[in-house]
């Protein structure tokens, strides 16, 4: 059967320059956060089975740390094995005195070996320009190749979730939009101090209208939607239930701030077997149904369910996050006999 491309290997359409030939959709199912000043971490790190590992100079670092935390940031990314990884560097917010020289020292001294630049609490589009001009003065500096550096926008506030159209639209490095829970439901003054789970008194999900513009804003702009993180890190089934929510509306992925939290992130943002081979089915049998051997179809029966154009565009989703994962089909299509 044709092979069919995934939509989790597309590239975002439109961007006001030419950008290199990266994956800006590359798996993120498991987005492990590690403190950039902590040398064992960076070093266990490098073995876990995370999609994306990020290297934190902001909330996981204190003020006095950060500056000696640069520079053993390089040392991880440029003598580490990050095989099968996206490395990721989370830099301090605009408002700080840190944002530039995270920035200049890290991607300065290790952006051959750096995919992505996570800048948090983003409120406005002119951050992340500001970010993309800085990023391209560096690479034309050092002479690296302009522009394959992506940039990761953390949305932590008020502001930031009401400009998040524009923000998802300022620059064609930009390949997430992150939810920070802890920071935005301070900013709400949201009634509850477990981060990740529902307030008390409210009977529906808190978090719906949040996500669910987040991941309008990503999908619009064909870029990932990523949920933050999950502060009781021992609660492991109370991860599975929160991601869960998340994977259900099409988030592609969730932070994981502990070892345990990595296998069921993973889990959970693939599809389950059955899914993926179902998915894979209805990709060839609509290819077969509708090419001149199969009757030039529009729709056709595939067992007991009638499949059109939209269910190869629901197919494809399912397959191109179970090819991301991975997965191996355990099924074939079979050409009915005439």
């Amino acid at each position: 059967m044709t092979a069919h491309p995934s939509p989790t290997t597309a590239l975002p359409a439109g961007g006001s320059a030419a950008r290199p030939s990266v994956d800006r959709l590359r798996p993120r199912r498991s987005c492990l956060a590690v403190p950039g000043s902590n040398p064992r971490f960076l070093e266990k790190a490098q073995g876990l089975p995370a999609d994306q590992v990020f290297l934190d100079l902001e909330d996981a670092c204190a003020p006095l740390a950060k500056p000696e935390a640069r520079h053993t940031i390089v040392k991880f990314l440029n003598e580490g094995d990050w095989t099968g990884k996206t490395r990721v560097v989370r830099v301090n917010d605009w408002t700080t005195e840190w944002t530039y020289r995270d920035v200049v020292t890290v991607v300065e001294g290790a952006g051959p070996n750096l995919d992505c630049i996570m800048l948090p609490k983003v409120q406005n589009a002119q951050q992340i320009v500001a970010l993309d001009l800085l990023l391209t003065q560096i690479e034309k500096t050092m002479g690296f190749e302009v522009g394959r550096i992506g940039i990761e926008a953390q949305i932590e506030n008020a502001q930031g979730l009401n400009n998040v159209n524009e923000i998802a639209q300022a620059s064609p490095r930009i390949e997430t939009i992150i939810f920070g829970p802890a920071d935005f439901m301070a900013s709400i003054n949201m009634k509850s101090l477990v981060v990740g789970e529902q307030p008390p008194g409210y009977p529906a999900d808190a978090y719906h209208y949040i996500l669910m513009k987040i991941l309008m804003a990503a999908r619009a702009n064909d870029l990932q939607a990523i949920d933050g993180p999950y502060l009781q890190i021992r609660n492991v089934d109370g991860f599975r239930e929160v991601a869960g929510r998340a994977a259900a509306l099409g988030f592609d992925g969730k932070w994981v701030l502990h070892p345990g939290q990595v296998d069921a992130a993973n889990e959970v943002f693939s599809p389950s077997q059955e899914d993926y081979d179902h998915a894979e089915l209805i990709l060839d049998a609509y290819d077969y149904y509708t090419s001149e051997a199969g009757g030039k179809k529009g729709s056709a029966m595939l067992g007991d369910e009638m499949i059109d154009e939209a269910s190869r565009k629901m197919a494809l989703v399912i397959a191109g996050k179970g090819r991301a994962a991975g997965m191996t089909r355990t099924s074939t299509f079979e050409i009915p006999e005439a």
